[in-house]
Parts: C-alpha cells; sequence; structure tokens
C-alpha cells in the first residue's frame, strides 16, 4: 500500500469518536444515529458526519430499517483497516 493511502487510513482513524464507534459496532452490531449519538453524548450531526467518513472508507455499511438506518462494521473491510483492527481490537 502506498503511502497516501496509510495517510488516508489514518486520518478517518484518527478522532477518538469515530474509534469508540468502530468498537461499539465490532462483533456484528447494529446500531442507528440516535443510538451511537447518545452513547457518546455527542450531537446527531455530529455523529453523522463521523459516520459518513467511516462508511466513505469502506469501515461501517449502512441499511435502511423501519424509518432509521442502521450502520454496522463492513463484512468486507478492506485489508489495510483489517491489519489496523486486528492490531488494535
Amino acid at each position: 500500500m502506498n503511502m497516501r493511502r496509510w495517510e488516508l487510513v489514518f486520518k478517518a482513524l484518527s478522532n477518538i469518536n469515530r474509534l469508540k464507534i468502530i468498537r461499539m459496532l465490532k462483533g456484528n452490531k447494529r446500531m442507528n444515529v440516535s443510538e451511537i449519538s447518545d452513547a457518546l453524548k455527542i450531537s446527531f450531526m455530529a455523529t453523522s458526519r463521523h459516520l459518513i467518513i467511516l462508511r466513505n472508507f469502506e469501515v461501517l455499511q449502512s441499511e435502511g430499517v423501519k424509518n432509521h438506518v442502521v450502520y454496522f462494521i463492513n463484512p468486507k473491510l478492506p485489508n489495510d483497516f483489517k491489519k489496523i483492527f486486528k492490531a488494535v481490537y
């Protein structure tokens, strides 16, 4: 993997709230934005921004379920993230 990709990977993981989101969702757990926002004690909007970043990097996937969007760890997580998660989590 080239240095630019590593830079982007580490930027995606450089926020404590994004790391907490990943930890909350590991183990096939699914949560909606409100649940994540409440658990982190941050605004709905800030939570949404973090989720979008993680989804754009293919760390998370989302799915509409009964008027909510639930987020979960991408089962096809990119290899660079797998390497980091294996070491950290």
